[in-house]
């Protein structure tokens, strides 16, 4: 990578930084101060059970937290306790609009602040082990599938000639995160992955931090897409010889 795109990464991250900052941060609390505040016994019965007129996250998500291909439905278990807390502050608000099981609005906006700092801290503290897609179960559901040789090529890479910047470059090796900012996309569901990456092309999602995603995706074909799925879900989260995973959100 050229130096002169080096910092063209590092200013779009930098600017992005300041636009990710979670609801209570804003009003002068860290995030690591939030998560002290969880309760997680609360976090996993709503999880696990739901709360008044919203359904257990379970029923969606997954007894293991590690989401459905045939719902469409992503791995939470593990993931970052500052991205979760966004995401359900945003479908609470309408920033984001759930156009998968068209449910999650609803049922943030049937959650206390409380609750959804509970059910973030939860499954954040929740260690599930680094299982992605059965891809052959994917296929057998209708979907497409990828060639993960060509989608590690634009995951560490990028394809900058066409204007994609490499997934490394902001959610670090194998896009295993960048916590507290960038979520953890190593292991995450193929389906999932997939319509993600085409909602922020045709911009049908849109609470991505300075457009980072939007501007990426646009520059996607479908063959890139499902490449780059078929690669995420798969992909290990560390290096040969070296298992330390350099992504804890520490309070």
């Amino acid at each position: 990578m050229s130096n002169k795109m080096f910092q063209g990464l590092r200013k779009m991250a930098l600017a992005a930084a300041a636009l990710v900052v979670p609801v209570a941060a804003s009003a002068g609390i860290e995030p690591g101060q939030v998560l002290k505040t969880a309760n997680i016994d609360n976090g996993k019965n709503i999880y696990f059970n739901g709360k008044g007129d919203v359904p257990a996250c379970a029923s969606c998500h997954g007894q293991e937290g590690l989401g459905d291909d045939a719902m469409g439905t992503p791995r939470l278990a593990g993931q970052s306790f500052s991205y979760i807390r966004k995401q359900l502050e945003d479908f609470a608000s309408d920033k984001r609009t759930d156009t998968t099981m068209f449910v999650m609005n609803a049922n943030a906006k049937g959650l206390s602040e409380q609750d959804r700092i509970d059910v973030a801290a939860y499954l954040f503290h929740w260690e599930q082990p680094n299982k992605g897609s059965d891809l052959k179960a994917v296929e057998e559901l209708g979907q497409p599938v990828g060639k993960r040789y060509l989608g590690k090529s634009i995951v560490i890479y990028g394809a900058p000639e066409r204007g994609i910047t490499s997934c490394y470059a902001c959610h670090q090796y194998n896009g295993r995160g960048s916590f507290p900012m960038y979520p953890e996309l190593t292991g995450q569901k193929y389906v999932y992955l997939v319509n993600q990456l085409k909602k922020w092309r045709d911009e049908s999602r849109a609470n991505d931090p300075a457009a980072q995603m939007r501007k990426v995706a646009k520059h996607m074909t479908d063959e890139d897409i499902h490449n780059v799925a078929t690669y995420l879900t798969t992909a290990p989260l560390t290096t040969m010889g070296n298992t330390f995973v350099p992504h804890a959100e520490v309070p």
